[in-house]
């Protein structure tokens, strides 16, 4: 009789673990794929008809693409920070693109969108491009233990860049540690003054394998033959070479994976494409005949299958949301002379938008939003629906059952409806901040007056601003071409109350 109660409780016991672990698998895994300077036409479901794309277009068709998705600034560090927060980037100062000596400006104290899947019993892992600075300071030791950084926000393991790749320091960081640190030979880094003997884009020009197009301040020190904004010596075995970088962090994305795939996972892969500089790996290298910005995007797609592939490989693919976007609109000479410009043959990756980066015109935000779950979603949806990457921290809180302290992610609405299909509305408004401030409700869009030029010359793209209130009907004028704001003072203020509103919360 007791070996008979020995032998149910064992079997309650096999039962209650197989039971555990199923319920563990049925959370979705959620990788989000995160670009960097991708624009609204860059893609070939998205209209581009000079770029061949095709796992990020099968990933669009086994999915939903939005047509109203939007980050909420119009270049990288805010978008990012309101991607990590909830909140939009105007709610804290300093927010604007940093440095890459910056210190980190994600608060350790409050919710965060890695926070959220950690709390929900995720692993949690984020792989390339930062830019939301590190330590507690400016001055800090890049050859000792950097902190805080990536961990203290949410994230279990992190290897990434501190900034942009046009920006030293140019090393990579695992966890706390820069690899590859030679104590004879310490890395300094400098933002205002040059350091050590290193040759630079501005004296030694001769030495450049990529020359400066812009005064964009790419003269400073030279690394793998290019120059970047900001100076530093030693750490030569910690350099990275811009050719490898990709290759790089997909290879850890993908070990993360099958590491990991086992137990729910939140993998944030922050790709650097088609950022400058723009430097593919070889076998990308003249395959567009767009120049290495269309080269680079090639590269993107097939990173993007790769990981996709790995997914697949172990089984997982079907009960994975893979989330894709772009921190902002594209830019074409953004400094640098990569046939960006020379060589676009007629490939557009504004869309049927105005602006770009930096603009508070509708490429500036408006970008490609994807989003793929073969277990729930159907497939080959399009969806008018206006949803934001500030949204994506409430809507799987809601969707995860996690709690967070009134008062933080202010911003973030809870939109998982429409992530899934099921609502074409979405939030009810949207405010985005490109320099001047813009609401977009209803097909409308509203521009706030502002002073600052209208064009940035450098970058040949209109910024949007006016010393006048702008209205568009999105509707009809996709290119914001014909400011309504005269004919339409019930809807200017009725827009302009809106952004007050939010301005005082």
């Amino acid at each position: 009789m007791k070996l008979v109660n020995h032998y149910i409780i064992s079997l309650l016991t096999l039962v209650g673990s197989v039971t555990q672990v199923a319920g563990q698998q049925q959370k979705p895994n959620v990788v989000l794929i995160y670009v960097d300077d991708l624009g609204y036409g860059d893609l070939g479901s998205y209209g581009a008809t000079k770029l061949n794309t095709p796992n990020l277009d099968a990933l669009a068709s086994e999915g939903i693409r939005f047509t109203n998705g939007h980050a909420t600034a119009a270049t990288c560090t805010p978008s990012r920070y309101s991607l990590m927060t909830g909140n939009y980037p105007f709610r804290q100062t300093g927010t604007g693109i940093l440095p890459g000596d910056a210190k980190l400006i994600i608060p350790q104290d409050k919710i965060t969108l890695p926070k959220v899947f950690k709390d929900a019993g995720y692993q949690t892992a984020v792989i390339g491009k930062w830019h939301l600075g590190l330590g507690d300071q400016v001055d800090k030791d890049w050859n000792g233990s950097i902190k805080p950084g990536p961990l203290e926000v949410g994230y279990d393991y992190s290897f990434i860049f501190p900034a942009t790749a046009d920006r030293v320091p140019t090393v990579f960081l695992e966890n706390h540690h820069v690899l590859g640190v030679n104590k004879a030979d310490p890395i300094m880094v400098s933002y205002n003054k040059k350091v050590g003997s290193e040759p630079t884009g501005k004296e030694n020009p001769e030495l450049l394998k990529m020359k400066n197009s812009l005064n964009h301040g790419h003269d400073n020190t030279i690394v793998n033959g290019i120059g970047r904004i900001g100076w530093m010596s030693g750490g030569k075995e910690a350099k990275w070479v811009d050719e490898e970088l990709t290759l790089t962090f997909a290879d850890k994305a993908i070990r993360f994976i099958q590491d990991h795939y086992q137990k729910p996972f939140f993998l944030t892969y922050n790709a650097t494409e088609p950022h400058v500089p723009r430097m593919p790996a070889t076998m990308f290298k003249g395959k567009s005949g767009l120049g290495y910005r269309g080269d680079a995007i090639l590269q993107l797609d097939y990173t993007v299958g790769q990981l996709v592939k790995t997914l697949k490989d172990n089984n997982v693919y079907e009960n994975t949301i893979i989330i894709f976007s772009s921190d902002n609109g594209p830019v074409l000479d953004d400094g640098y002379d990569d046939g960006a410009v020379s060589q676009l043959n007629g490939h557009n990756p504004f869309g049927p938008y105005s602006g770009g980066k930096y603009s508070a015109f509708e490429a500036g935000t408006r970008v490609p939003f994807i989003i793929s779950w073969p277990k729930m979603i159907k497939k080959g949806t399009t969806s008018d629906a206006l949803v934001c990457q500030v949204d994506l921290l409430s809507s799987f809180a809601s969707f995860l059952n996690v709690k967070y302290p009134k008062g933080e992610a202010v911003d973030s609405e809870n939109t998982w409806e429409s992530y899934m299909g099921k609502d074409l509305v979405g939030r009810p408004y949207l405010i985005k901040a490109s320099g001047t401030l813009s609401v977009l409700k209803d097909n409308y869009k509203y521009i706030k007056a502002g002073k600052g030029a209208k064009r940035n010359s450098l970058v040949n793209i209109e910024l949007g601003n006016d010393e006048v209130d702008q209205l568009y009907d999105l509707r009809t004028d996709k290119g914001e071409k014909i400011n309504i704001a005269k004919n339409n003072p019930e809807i200017v203020n009725e827009l302009k109350a809106i952004l007050e509103k939010e301005m005082n919360k």
